[in-house]
């Protein structure tokens, strides 16, 4: 085994040059990516050691950065496109799922796709409007796109080249406000398949199941409630699409109870998809309803008072009493 301490941030930097390293195919697109290195630096130094072919700094249009890519998949290349902010994101959508998602199967499987759009999501950096969104339901639910969301350094490394390496389209989705957080990376090997969800920490009380910057916060939570004689089960997701749920039936079949959480919106938010998943699979099992602590039914706040409206240790507790007390 070979550990090395990164931040989240860092790890994505190594993960991006080991595959670019491996791979000279591999080509990174975004706005100011190069000569500054990204406005969170994640992908700081590539250009200077890869050169202006490889990592290119591009205009600032979404769509046009989203459509060259799409061109350089049909000429061979595996082009990761960074999306400067979450909020960006949107020019791009069409591109993303009138052509991205399909191609694969509009050409009857002759045309793959290995494309990967990272975007920095969430809030709890005191961003501006624009900066902090949580668009992963509206990617999870069009077909053709893959969607992955990293919580460690370690899964940071390794996830962003597993998606590399990938035939399909995925959307990369970063935490941003973990970007300085620091883990252990095991550089020997990933350990874990990059669709797989993963048990965080063990516990027999009730079943928090999580992804990207609400992991952290689902760990703080447990770790609190322990303190008080309650132990809760934490499930990193990891994946979103597809949804690897065979570990949450299995852990939620013996807590009797699940509280989902995430900082997007409740309404047709990923939640819903999991609390349904849960109810018709493990119906015999639940002591109570699977509860759900998300973002509330709005855009996101001014910064000043975004901590009212992110999932907090408190609110997931609150979720958790609930659900014992029903």
């Amino acid at each position: 085994m070979t550990t090395q301490t990164m931040s989240l941030g860092g790890a994505i930097n190594a993960g991006l040059r080991a595959a670019m390293e491996r791979d000279e195919r591999v080509i990174l697109m975004g706005e100011d990516i190069g000569r500054l290195g990204g406005v969170f630096r994640v992908t700081d130094a590539l250009q200077k050691d890869f050169g202006e072919n490889r990592v290119m700094d591009t205009p600032l249009g979404e769509s046009g950065i989203v459509g060259t890519a799409v061109g350089l998949v049909t000429r061979g290349y595996r082009p990761v496109v960074e999306i400067q902010f979450d909020g960006f994101v949107y020019p791009a959508y069409d591109q993303l799922v009138s052509q991205v998602a399909k191609l694969h199967f509009r050409s009857a499987g002759r045309i793959r796709v290995p494309l990967v759009v990272r975007i920095p999501f969430g809030g709890g950096i005191g961003a501006v409007e624009h900066h902090s969104e949580s668009p992963e339901a509206q990617f999870v639910m069009t077909a053709g796109l893959k969607v992955v969301s990293c919580a460690t350094p370690h899964d940071a490394y390794w996830m962003i080249q597993q998606a590399i390496e990938s035939d399909d389209p995925v959307i990369f989705m970063e935490p941003k406000r973990r970007y300085w957080d620091k883990g252990e990376v095991d550089t020997s090997g990933p350990g874990v398949d990059l669709w797989s969800c993963v048990v965080r920490r063990r516990g027999t009380d009730a079943t928090l199941i999580g992804y990207g910057p609400m992991v952290r916060t689902c760990l703080d939570a447990a770790a609190t409630a322990a303190a008080e004689g309650v132990e809760l089960e934490v499930i990193d997701l990891r994946s979103l699409s597809p949804l690897d749920l065979g570990p949450v039936f299995e852990s939620v079949r013996r807590t009797g109870r699940a509280v989902v959480v995430h900082e997007a919106q409740r309404t047709l938010g990923l939640g819903a998809e999991i609390s349904a998943r849960i109810s018709e699979e493990c119906f015999y099992s639940l002591e109570a309803p699977v509860q759900r602590v998300t973002g509330y039914d709005m855009p996101y706040p001014p910064s000043r008072v975004e901590n009212e409206f992110l999932p907090s240790v408190d609110r997931i507790l609150d979720a958790v009493d609930t659900a014992k007390e029903f």
